[in-house]
């Protein structure tokens, strides 16, 4: 697919119920049964120390891509740095914004501000399965970053190259986009789960460079450089780099605007 469904988290859902409330049980269940746990409390929490370490190595102005509700957008945010998140879930934009954070109700796939001048793009918590299609994810990403920008990616634990179909659900067996009529195939979305030599492999291939990958806290990370023809500074970020999204600025959410300042 050359340009994955922008819609997947939205609407009334276990996801956005679980975000309210903080917890679980919530799951990724592909369409032959199999479950994938998600760690809604970790997700909800403030930034841990493996979260950290990781908003250390972020260069210029950061763009959190599926920024669920906003732990890592905030803590950037507390660190005077220039961050947006995206997410197509309103639950959890407004959870952002109540930790401090900005972001935006928007996919990665539409129109997004700052295009071509981030400094940086995070794909946690799973993110860089988005679409279910990683060399259009990878080539998106590369389009947004400044050339030589920074991609820091988290992967699956184990190593696996997986494309599926998925369903958010809960431990009720309630289903994303569920309305008790029989919908069938309701909420359902394509999904990618990728370990770190799949991710090096098509990342490779779309002329990406590795810059490092480690492992914290049982979880696993990649680096990559996008192509630059230029060296990229990790010093400071560009002088305008607040221009990448104050010029969006809202007074209350929508759809398609980022939230107000705190």
């Amino acid at each position: 697919m050359s340009t994955p469904p922008a819609v997947s988290w939205a609407g009334a859902d276990p996801y956005a119920v679980a975000l309210r409330a903080g917890r679980g049980p919530l799951f990724l269940r592909r369409t032959d049964g199999w479950l994938l746990p998600l760690e809604v409390e970790r997700w909800c929490a403030r930034a841990d120390a493996v979260d950290r370490a990781v908003l250390d190595r972020c260069e210029g102005a950061v763009l959190d891509v599926g920024c669920g509700p906003g732990r890592l957008v905030a803590e950037l945010a507390a660190r005077g740095r220039t961050v947006l998140g995206i997410d197509v879930s309103q639950a959890a934009v407004d959870h952002t914004v109540r930790l401090g954070g900005q972001a935006l109700r928007r996919s990665v796939f539409e129109p997004l501000p700052g295009e071509g001048r981030w400094g940086t793009v995070l794909l946690m918590d799973g993110n860089v399965g988005i679409g279910g299609d990683p060399r259009a994810l990878l080539g998106r990403v590369a389009r947004l970053l400044r050339p030589g920008g920074l991609l820091i990616a988290e992967t699956a634990a184990v190593d696996v190259d997986e494309l599926s179909e998925v369903q958010v659900v809960d431990g009720t067996g309630s289903e994303w986009g569920d309305t008790g009529a029989g919908t069938g195939g309701a909420g359902v979305f394509p999904w990618a789960r990728l370990g770190t030599p799949a991710l090096l492999r098509y990342a490779g291939r779309a002329g990406w460079r590795a810059v490092g990958q480690w492992t914290a806290g049982g979880r696993r990370f990649v680096a990559l450089r996008s192509r630059s023809s230029r060296s990229a500074s990790s010093s400071a970020e560009p002088a305008n780099s607040a221009a990448l999204i104050s010029s969006q600025r809202a007074r209350k959410p929508s759809v398609d605007r980022p939230v107000a300042d705190r």
